[in-house]
């Protein structure tokens, strides 16, 4: 079981991400730690070779001023003032034969004869001794003086070897300290970092158990990109919500709405069925069943027609299409009903107003507008159409004096199946607008509405002109 936990943690991000903060913390403060050593050696390297040189330098000022005698007096002098010296002196020959050597007495283990087997004719400036034990360091500068006698001043490296060896000490038990920073730091880190996505799992884990699609990711407003990925899961919860709010009613008023026609149908054809009845009268009830029939197809194909523009699939046969005959034709097809109504139609139009679009869909438009106005306006009442060019767009305005809209409905006349109460007298199926919508967005264009009830209703359309002018223009 504790290897199962494990190799699970293992593939966790939380766990990589703990990984990759503790290794580069880590790593980090161990590249700190070695630049810091190698400074500290090169500083106190520098600090004791300028102390040995000094010391070479005073000893070359004694000896050219009195040779070698001077040379002991300034050593004795030393070793009276400090009561010890902690300097290895040697004066070599032109031959490397040791003319004065001052040995310190803790030096023993340093085998000083190795000084007289060197040539120092081709070494540097520096040269080191080590121990038999190989313990110990002995740096000795070394100095050709004017009459080919050399002269060497050294002095041991334990001291610097001791302040090293304690700096790796501390470093050491540093280390763990950083390990456990690291660790630490890094486990809050992914915790701090992953949490926003921890949410998000927590939210849709709640929709998958519950099917609860009102939870909502908690949000920080830090702005950062985990942020922004949960206000935009949101956004995307909110839409779906509202999608399956609008798709329930939607299909509550397809069943409502298919019932009736469906109830008409089966209850024709049962009265044709349950009697014998003349051939003229079971004509008009097949009649009646196709007609029902009919206005279910209608329904059914204008739902289909309005959810392909609205995923962008419909195809549209785009041609060049001069709206002004549309719009004539439109007029004449409900010219009879709004005569019969007393409703009069005024027009005013340009002579041609060529788009690139499809032709049968902006005769659906137009004439769902067109019927809509007619059967919302009362006796009496006047229509206006009017179509003009506005920059690089063709509009269309299409105003009644009609019953009007109430402001409340104003949002939802666009929605699949909607129909206001004081539209429930009128026959429909309440696509109508929808299919408008939808068809006015497939041409890249938009639709607005403004309304008032009792004083009428304005749609106006918006669509892109024809980008390369007629010829007849």
């Amino acid at each position: 079981m504790s290897l199962k936990f494990l190799d699970l943690t293992r593939k966790t991000i939380g766990f990589r991400l703990t990984l990759w903060y503790s290794a580069v913390f880590v790593l980090s403060s161990l590249l700190f730690f070695a630049l810091a050593y190698f400074f500290l050696s090169v500083s106190i390297q520098q600090k004791d070779r300028e102390v040995i040189q000094s010391e070479l330098e005073g000893y070359i000022a004694q000896y050219n001023e009195g040779g070698s005698n001077a040379l002991q007096q300034e050593v004795d002098l030393q070793k009276d003032l400090s009561g010890k010296n902690p300097f290895l002196v040697r004066l070599a020959g032109p031959e490397n034969e040791t003319v004065f050597l001052n040995i310190p007495d803790k030096w023993a283990a340093f085998d000083l004869r190795k000084l007289e087997k060197k040539d120092y004719r081709n070494k540097g400036h520096w040269l080191y001794l080590k121990t038999k034990n190989n313990q110990d360091i002995l740096e000795v500068a070394l100095q050709r003086l004017s009459d080919g006698s050399v002269l060497q001043v050294g002095k041991s490296v334990a001291n610097r070897t001791e302040l090293l060896d304690r700096f790796n000490k501390i470093f050491a038990a540093a280390i763990l300290l950083v390990v456990f920073i690291g660790l630490t730091g890094g486990i809050l880190f992914a915790v701090k970092t992953l949490r926003p996505i921890r949410h998000l799992l927590s939210t849709i884990n709640s929709i998958i158990h519950t099917s609860n699609i009102s939870a909502r990711v908690p949000t920080r407003h830090t702005g950062d990109e985990l942020d922004e990925m949960s206000i935009a899961f949101n956004t995307m919860l909110e839409r779906i919500e509202t999608l399956i709010t609008e798709l329930k009613m939607g299909l509550d008023n397809v069943a409502h709405d298919l019932r009736t026609p469906m109830m008409r149908l089966r209850g024709t054809a049962e009265l044709a069925l349950q009697s014998e009845q003349p051939e003229e009268v079971l004509r008009e009830a097949l009649s009646d069943c196709i007609e029902e029939a009919d206005r279910i197809t209608a329904m059914l194909n204008t739902l289909m027609d309005i959810t392909e523009a609205e995923t962008g699939v419909m195809k549209l046969n785009l041609e060049e299409v001069n709206i002004v005959t549309l719009i004539e034709e439109a007029v004449d097809l409900y010219g009879y009903d709004a005569e019969e109504k007393r409703i009069k139609i005024h027009t005013t139009l340009p002579e041609e107003l060529y788009l690139n679009a499809d032709g049968i869909r902006l005769r659906q438009v137009l004439s769902n507008l067109l019927d809509n106005a007619v059967k919302y306006t009362q006796s009496g009442g006047t229509i206006g159409i009017e179509a003009f060019q506005k920059k690089q767009q063709a509009t269309v305005i299409v105003r009644d004096t009609g019953i009007g809209i109430p402001v409340e409905e104003v949002s939802k006349i666009w929605d699949r199946l909607y129909r206001g109460d004081k539209s429930r007298s009128q026959r429909g199926l309440g696509l109508g607008l929808s299919l408008v919508k939808a068809i006015v967005q497939a041409h890249q264009g938009h639709i607005e509405v403004s309304s008032e009830p009792g004083s009428g209703s304005l749609f106006s359309i918006h669509l892109p002109l024809l980008t390369a002018p007629h010829p007849s223009r």
